[in-house]
């Protein structure tokens, strides 16, 4: 059974292939009201129906596959009514069909409006990645244009001798260290998945930024400095869309693939090492076994889960719903990244941006006042987990091993 998801957000549906129909919903009606007579009946009736169904389960599984496969069918009513009112609805059917066509033409502008209006602020992006990364200096206009009404951020305590040893102080920092590492912390949703363990390999991101598919989708791409996790200078993750829009011309998230992380020994941030003392029965004998087991890392955002396929177990409804709330909150991440962070990165280094988060209380911001749940969890180590006892063995001499799920948060 996987774990629950961390920072899910329900009432934040995204569009998948499993909740976004690609043509009209069936019409149902219901312009015959049940009497009283038929509510009655209905009242006596659900006890003992509910007993039957807890009694046959696998009925219960026959009438959920006979109900799935009357979806898209006709209730009969259309088929019902008056032949010149059924002309009416097929024309009003007609007019519906331009009004889609109109909004996938609108989709699409969308889409080319935003690509057009991504080229003009690419040069904001690379002037902000150098000036973030030591490269350049901010010029005094734009110094003077960014400060802060009451001069905080520019000249803060006033006094020019104070000034200057602040400038003797950090004369020798480059650039602003860990932007983006600051900036991901105050992101609501993508905190959560930072661990203690994370941190020091994000000091090394040095830019985030995305691009636009040639068809429908995107590329969040994520560069680093040379640093004792991974070799890899760029990871990226790439969102894809499915060809065919949706109902209102939206276009409807289809998967994600990201880079593989190529980690240097001993330092895959996406696991850990359990230690475990195990006894002989026959010879009384103690050996200390370890395993990995996968753990909770922002690097897990590299590995999106998969949408079910037709030959995982469709009776399985927990395990399909947690498949499709991992995928939506993947999806909800990387919208975040792409119209939150990468476009104010400032404001969220800042922390001006969470005032305009929906969910945003003032409270929060004093951070002394709470603890860090994950602390417990990322600092466990081989010697806590060393205290523990297993007896189990097979015919080798070797322990037995469950495979650990690894868990998307």
């Amino acid at each position: 059974m996987a774990e629950p998801i961390r920072n899910k957000r329900p009432d934040l549906t995204a569009p998948t292939p499993q909740n976004t129909p690609a043509t009209n919903a069936p019409i149902s009606s219901h312009a015959q009201q049940p009497g009283v007579a038929s509510i009655k009946e209905e009242d006596m009736d659900r006890a003992t129906a509910a007993a039957i169904f807890v009694q046959n389960p696998k009925l219960v599984q026959m009438i959920q596959g006979r109900l799935g496969s009357l979806i898209g069918r006709s209730s009969g009513y259309i088929e019902s009514l008056p032949p010149a009112v059924r002309r009416r609805v097929a024309g009003l059917r007609a007019i519906q069909q331009e009004h889609s066509k109109l909004e996938d033409e609108f989709q699409k502008e969308v889409l080319e409006l935003e690509k057009k209006y991504f080229g003009k602020f690419t040069p904001l992006y690379e002037k902000r990645a150098a000036i973030v990364n030591g490269k350049t200096e901010p010029t005094e206009e734009e110094v003077k244009a960014g400060d802060s009404e009451d001069g905080q951020l520019h000249a803060e305590g006033g006094a020019d001798a104070n000034n200057q040893q602040q400038s003797e102080n950090t004369e020798d920092v480059a650039g602003i260290p860990e932007f983006w590492l600051s900036a991901m912390k105050n992101q609501t949703t993508l905190a959560e998945m930072i661990t203690d363990r994370d941190e020091a390999a994000l000091k090394h991101l040095t830019d985030v930024r995305m691009e636009y598919l040639d068809k429908p989708g995107f590329r969040l791409i994520f560069e680093f400095t040379e640093n004792e996790y991974f070799s890899n200078k760029i990871i990226t993750k790439t969102y894809f869309y499915q060809n065919e829009s949706g109902y209102g011309g939206d276009f409807i998230y289809d998967h994600a693939e990201g880079d593989k992380i190529e980690w240097h020994a001993g330092k895959d941030l996406t696991v850990r090492i359990e230690a475990k003392k195990q006894r002989n029965k026959n010879t009384n004998q103690t050996r200390i076994v370890k395993k990995t087991v996968p753990t909770e890392s922002f690097f897990n955002f590299f590995s999106p889960p998969q949408a079910p396929s037709d030959d995982d177990d469709a009776d399985d409804d927990d395990a399909v719903r947690d498949i499709e709330d991992r995928l939506e909150l993947d999806y909800q991440l990387g919208e975040d990244i792409k119209e939150k962070l990468i476009p104010r990165a400032i404001d969220w280094f800042t922390g001006e941006a969470l005032a305009f988060e929906e969910d945003f209380d003032e409270d929060d911001l004093d951070a002394e006042d709470f603890d860090d749940d994950d602390e417990d969890e990322d600092d466990m180590s081989e010697d806590h987990d060393e205290e523990e006892e297993s007896d189990e063995e097979d015919e080798s001499g070797k322990p037995k091993q469950e495979a650990a799920e690894c868990k998307q948060s």
